[in-house]
């Protein structure tokens, strides 16, 4: 059974939670401080601990039952701190109450093999993802008006995301198709000479903690684009960084991640190769031998800040670097200022056209 866990004050009884910008424990009620090694101890003791359950029956009509099936994946907790239910899926590691916003680390979902290897904890807030979003809808010409004067967050919170961490050593050759091109006049024609070429890179490229997402409540290409992370910051995991944030556990498992990993390492290796055949018009890969060897994952969760907006009835997510700040989201679109814009532009380029010819026929051969 898994053992929910809060971190009480022991100055003022009051729940603490992991303080971004002190990079500590923190009380929000006493202002209290804890340095992190100070709560290992919690960790360790607490994962043996059985948590009680009330036996009282009721005789009651009330309600109908749940069909065969329905009840999968759905898991009640009880909060310590005021006895409300908590309810979670089964890859829910990390919450709040939401009666009394007590921030809780559900222990049974850390224990064993899901045990994170590291945590890079949160740098920013929840104020400065706010920020960012205000700031990734400036300078937007096609944005709806309302959307920006009238946007409402439906939902940002902080995430801890599972994510798996590959290494691997590449081998790589590669063949690329190359041309150069030279193009010249004379009084009566234009000239074009397209030169062929082979060239061919091999070596070997190592790589380290190459990640991969581990959550499917999570795009892919999302998570993708909100990297780097430093992985300078990462530390080993104690579940009291958690703590006042959201977490799950991975439900993709580092086998099945294996084949997206091997086509970010393969296609990262494409690329470096590509960047050494300088000095012609265009490359282009004709052939492409990578084996990969010495691969090894481990099992660390990233921070990130996911803000939820709806407009016309469709949802818009946006994500946050929780370590960086990089923010990346989707927007709507004003199809009246597009088509706008849109009749600017074609009649801008009408008039240069015009300009051009009037300036041929006046002062050109």
């Amino acid at each position: 059974m898994a053992v929910l866990q809060d971190y009480k004050c022991p100055c003022c009884g009051g729940s603490i939670e992991f303080n971004s910008q002190v990079q500590k424990m923190k009380c929000p009620y006493c202002d209290t401080e804890f340095e992190m090694d100070a709560l290992k101890e919690y960790d360790q003791d607490l994962n043996n601990d059985a948590q009680s359950t009330d036996d009282m029956q009721w005789d009651t009509a009330a309600g109908t039952s749940w069909q065969e099936g329905e009840t999968d994946g759905i898991n009640v907790y009880v909060c310590k701190s005021c006895g409300g239910e908590i309810i979670g899926d089964n890859t829910t590691a990390a919450t709040q109450c939401p009666y009394c916003n007590n921030p809780v680390v559900i222990m049974g979902q850390f224990s064993g093999d899901l045990r994170p290897d590291y945590v890079i904890p949160f740098k920013l807030t929840k104020e400065d993802a706010k920020q960012a979003l205000s700031n990734h809808l400036k300078g937007k010409l096609l944005l709806p008006k309302e959307f920006k004067d009238e946007n409402k967050i439906n939902e940002i919170k902080g995430v801890y995301v599972p994510f798996w961490l590959f290494d691997a050593d590449a081998d790589a050759r590669i063949r690329y198709k190359a041309t150069r091109v030279r193009t010249w006049s004379d009084s009566n024609y234009i000239y074009t000479k397209t030169s062929h070429y082979s060239a061919t890179r091999a070596g070997s490229v190592g790589y380290e903690r190459v990640p991969v997402d581990g959550s499917s409540k999570m795009p892919d290409d999302l998570m993708e684009s909100i990297e780097p992370y430093d992985f300078g910051d990462a530390v080993d995991f104690q579940t009291a960084y958690l703590a006042g944030y959201v977490a799950d556990k991975y439900d993709v498992s580092s086998e099945q991640s294996i084949q997206r990993a091997n086509d970010r390492i393969k296609r990262s290796t494409e690329e470096t190769f590509a960047a050494t055949v300088q000095g012609y018009t265009t490359v282009n890969t004709e052939h492409s031998a990578i084996k990969l060897h010495n691969g090894k994952a481990k099992y660390a969760l990233y921070p990130v800040w996911i803000l939820n907006s709806t407009y016309k009835d469709e949802k818009f997510t946006f994500a946050m670097n929780g370590q960086t700040g990089k923010f990346v989201g989707d927007l709507p679109m004003d199809m009246g200022a597009f088509w706008r814009w849109l009749g600017i532009l074609t009649a801008a380029g009408t008039a240069l056209a015009l300009l051009a010819i009037t300036l041929y026929m006046n002062f050109g051969g």
